[in-house]
């Protein structure tokens, strides 16, 4: 017998030796867990480890810090705000990409000891647009200091200011975790680059702008590294959830109060969420209720509608059917999928 065939059970799932095993999973403080939901036949999971389905609230929020903004033009016309944040729980570097120029940020328009009008400039901390010859961070429209045509020219719709009814709207926001794999490796093995350009397309229609929170939180909180190995694992005949549990990682290693940080430095209070998963209502919500999910919008990708160079294929149809059936997303099999 070869070992490849040693490592599979009578049903195909693989059996893996302790001695491929990741070394015993942590969780953070910020993500607590729950009893596991339990393994294939044949898999060897550590007795005690947990599967995160529902992310209890944190006792307070972290710090967070916006210490740049810049304007993004896109490649399909959308003008959107970059906004870089530190935090206080990590070294990583979050993301707020924000639709339209009326969301701000707090932290980022703070006034900071010492620094210039210039500074404030550069650093993101300016109202209107930036345009050669502007010397104060202050919007001024006097005739005195005009735009260049080519900058009014440049004017996206979606930088405009909001009507009152729009303003007084909740804005869409997607909590968004990074993922390398298929935002940029093209990787069929999940929706999340789908999900990205969805939230994208929809938040540059709506009149109230949105806001994508990107959290750097790869491979729902392992890491890349342990991701790949839950690949090959996966190739081995385990879903995404089995995976993570024998590689000693919760099914969901996920955290957002960083989320919720952000969100509240932005000034959002209410918010549609652009979502499937029942969890993370409650989760974003924050300990104090510092942010309330007034809707829940479902997360269908067009490309789940036309598939046309979408999503397809067996793998994204055992992920999301894993998703459906073992996490509680409130979603159905696309077309294409099963």
């Amino acid at each position: 017998m070869s070992r490849s065939e040693s490592l599979l059970t009578e049903d195909g799932t693989a059996s893996v030796p302790p001695s491929c095993l990741s070394p015993a999973f942590t969780p953070p403080a910020t993500t607590p867990g729950t009893p596991v939901l339990g393994a294939a036949k044949g898999v060897p999971i550590e007795e005690g480890a947990t599967a995160t389905r529902h992310p209890k609230l944190l006792k307070e929020l972290p710090e967070v810090n916006c210490i740049v903004r810049a304007r993004i033009p896109t490649t399909t016309g959308t003008e959107i705000f970059l906004h870089l944040y530190q935090n206080s729980i990590d070294n990583k570097e979050h993301l707020a990409i924000v639709f339209g120029n009326t969301i701000r940020s707090t932290s980022l328009d703070a006034p900071r000891p010492g620094e210039s009008e210039m500074d404030r400039m550069i650093r993101g901390a300016y109202t209107g647009r930036l345009f050669p010859g502007r010397t104060t961070s202050r919007y001024d429209d006097s005739p005195a200091i005009s735009r260049p045509a080519s900058a009014a020219s440049n004017h996206h719709p979606t930088s405009t200011p909001l009507t009152t009814a729009a303003r007084n709207s909740a804005p869409l926001v997607r909590i968004h975790s990074e993922c390398y794999t298929g935002e940029t490796a093209w990787s069929a093995r999940c929706d999340c680059g789908e999900q990205l350009d969805e939230a994208a397309r929809l938040m540059a229609l709506d009149p109230a702008g949105g806001v994508v929170v990107y959290l750097r939180q790869e491979g729902r909180g392992i890491g890349l590294g342990e991701k790949l190995k839950a690949y090959n694992l996966q190739d081995l005949g385990n879903d995404t959830v089995q995976a993570n549990l024998i590689l000693r990682h919760p099914a969901d290693a996920r955290s957002y109060g960083l989320a919720t940080a952000i969100l509240k430095d932005l000034g959002l209070r209410d918010i549609r969420l652009l979502t499937n998963n029942p969890d993370k209502i409650a989760a974003v919500e924050g300990p104090g209720r510092e942010c309330k999910v007034v809707e829940r919008v479902p997360m269908i990708p067009l490309a789940w509608k036309n598939m046309k160079g979408g999503v397809t294929g067996k793998e994204v149809g055992e992920y999301l059917r894993t998703k459906i059936t073992q996490m509680g997303h409130l979603l159905s099999m696309p077309a294409g999928t099963e």
